[in-house]
């Protein structure tokens, strides 16, 4: 079979020229493996490309999140490419083992549970320890989650950032959310169902509960469905709406507002701390502003250091 892949050693160049798909070996070979970090459907068997079908074929082994998962993906397609495991439990040290494989010619796919690997989900170490060994590395695209939901939210798309999962303890939650209270881009979570009333409740409470939101959830598949409004709607509705908390999710909230309250809190804590002590000054300045603490903190950090660099005392 061929494909189109990018040419040139030096890089690509914006041209494609026609290569193999083959020198993907079963068995072993004097030649290094490959390794293919290969997205599979997040729903709809409907999704899994051609490409994908044959490599996941073709390969040696495939390292898979959850075998037995896979397995049923495979049963659909009528392979029988032998697995491994490889989670977030045994990754270290399943890693080693699948490098020496991709040492001594065996090509190995890389795959999740669902979507693209790496994505919240295992895979990191195993790539970089391939890349550190030399290993090279072919990238087959495919499904996402976060952006399938970014692509019908309606909100801001230009610029976005990719929190994953948030904390499950309260405490550090609160912290990851407070370090987000003023960030512009749009801002992307995944939610696991049982704790979906939970966070929207700290969402709301650290964000805004008039933030403009969307909760995206069992994309691709029969019951799909999304929700919009507000992030005070979507935590009200969920109270009330069983559906809401069953399948996948993905929430998406809009960016912070541009305003002056940075400005305005940097022209207080250079008063205050002309003072005060630096824990003084913030904790007087985060009661008269709507800026989170942490973010207070860190600015009146930054201003000492340039009032030290300046001369200031």
């Amino acid at each position: 079979m061929l494909e189109r892949r990018a040419g040139g050693e030096a890089g690509w160049n914006g041209e494609y020229a026609l290569v193999e798909v083959s020198g993907v070996e079963k068995t072993v070979s004097t030649e290094t493996g490959l390794l293919y970090v290969v997205a599979t459907p997040i729903g709809n068997l409907g999704d899994l490309s051609t490409r994908v079908g044959e490599t996941l074929r073709a390969v040696g082994l495939i390292a898979a999140e959850d075998t037995r998962h896979t397995q049923r993906l495979l049963d659909h397609i009528g392979i029988d490419t032998p697995m491994i495991s490889l989670h977030e439990h045994n990754e270290r040290e399943r890693s080693d083992d699948i490098v020496r494989r991709l040492q001594g010619g065996v090509s190995v796919a890389l795959v999740s549970d669902a979507g693209t690997p790496l994505i919240s989900d295992p895979g990191f170490r195993l790539v970089r320890s391939a890349r550190a060994a030399g290993i090279e590395l072919r990238s087959l695209p495919g499904p996402c989650a976060a952006v399938a939901a970014l692509s019908i939210a309606g909100l801001p798309t230009d610029r976005f950032v990719f929190e994953g999962f948030l904390a499950q303890k309260e405490g550090a939650r609160r912290t990851q959310l407070e370090a987000l209270a003023n960030e512009p881009r749009t801002i992307i979570f995944y939610v696991a169902p049982r704790r979906l009333a939970a966070e929207l409740q700290s969402v709301a409470e650290i964000l805004g509960h008039d933030r403009p939101a969307v909760l995206a959830r069992e994309l691709t598949k029969v019951f799909e469905s999304s929700y919009d409004g507000t992030l005070g709607d979507l935590l009200e509705r969920c109270h009330v709406d069983s559906s809401m908390h069953k399948g996948e999710m993905v929430l998406l909230v809009a960016g912070a507002e541009e305003s002056d309250d940075i400005s305005a809190a940097d022209v207080l804590l250079n008063a205050l701390l002309t003072e005060l002590p630096l824990k003084t000054a913030v904790d007087i300045a985060a009661r008269t502003s709507k800026l989170p603490r942490n973010t207070l903190y860190k600015r009146a950090l930054e201003i000492q250091s340039e009032n030290s660099v300046n001369g200031q005392e």
